[in-house]
C-alpha cells in the first residue's frame, strides 16, 4: 500500500469520527427530550398530553421505517439547505441525525418506561414538582439504559456513515468505494473492513464498560 493511500485512509477515519461523533451529539441532545416527552406525555404520563403523543410518534415511527439509503436520497433539498452542499462530510452528517434521532429516541424511551413507577409515585407524594422527578428520579434510574442504546445508536452510525459514502459523503465508505470497489483493490477493502470492526468493537467496549459502571453505583 503506497504511502499516498495510508494518508488516504488516515484522513478518511478522521473524516468517519467526526462525521459520527457531530451526528452521535445532535441525536442525544435532540433525542434525550424526544423521548422524555413521548413518555411523559402519554395518557398516564406525568405530562398527559395523547393527540400531541400520538402525533409526535407517528413521525418518530414514519422516520424509523425509512431505510437510510432512503432518507439519505430523500433529504437531498433539505441536506442542501442545511449544509448548503449535497456532497462531503457535513452533507452527511444532516440525514445520518435525522435518522440517528427517532432510533435513539426510541431505545431511549424504553429505558425511560422501565423506570419503577413506584419510585415515581414515592417522588410525588413527597411532593417533588414534575420537572424535579424528570431530572432525579426518571433520568438517572434510566441512565444506564440510555447508554447501553445509545452505544446500540452509534455503531449504527457507523454502518451508516460508511454507507453514506457510496454518494460521496466522504470517509470510510468513500475510500472503500472508490478504491476498493471500482478499482478492485482488495488491499484497500481488506484494510477498510478491518478499521472499521476494530472501531466498532471499541465502541461497544467503551459503551459496556461505562454501562457496568452506572449499574454498579
Amino acid at each position: 500500500m503506497t504511502p499516498q493511500m495510508i494518508d488516504r485512509l488516515w484522513q478518511a477515519f478522521l473524516d468517519t469520527l467526526f462525521m459520527v461523533g457531530v451526528s452521535a451529539g445532535i441525536a442525544v441532545l435532540a433525542g434525550i427530550p424526544l423521548a422524555l416527552f413521548l413518555v411523559t406525555s402519554g395518557p398516564e404520563g406525568i405530562f398527559p398530553a395523547p393527540r400531541a403523543n400520538r402525533v409526535v410518534g407517528t413521525l418518530v415511527n414514519g422516520f424509523r421505517a425509512v431505510p437510510f439509503i432512503v432518507l439519505l436520497v430523500a433529504l437531498i433539498p433539505f441536506t442542501r439547505l442545511v449544509a448548503g452542499t449535497t456532497i462531503g462530510v457535513w452533507a452527511a452528517i444532516v440525514p445520518l441525525s435525522v435518522s440517528a434521532t427517532p432510533f435513539f429516541a426510541r431505545i431511549a424511551e424504553v429505558s425511560l418506561r422501565e423506570v419503577d413507577a413506584g419510585l415515581i409515585e414515592a417522588a410525588q407524594s413527597l411532593g417533588c414538582r414534575r420537572r424535579h422527578i424528570l431530572a432525579h428520579v426518571l433520568l438517572p434510574e434510566a441512565l444506564p439504559g440510555i447508554v447501553g442504546g445509545f452505544t446500540i445508536t452509534v455503531v449504527s452510525m457507523i454502518g451508516a456513515s460508511a454507507m453514506a459514502g457510496a454518494v460521496g459523503a466522504g470517509g470510510l465508505g468513500d475510500v472503500a468505494i472508490r478504491y476498493g470497489y471500482q478499482r478492485f483493490d482488495t488491499t484497500v477493502m481488506s484494510v477498510v473492513i478491518a478499521i472499521l470492526i476494530a472501531l466498532v468493537c471499541l465502541v461497544q467496549r467503551v459503551g459496556d464498560t461505562a454501562v457496568r459502571r452506572l449499574r454498579a453505583r
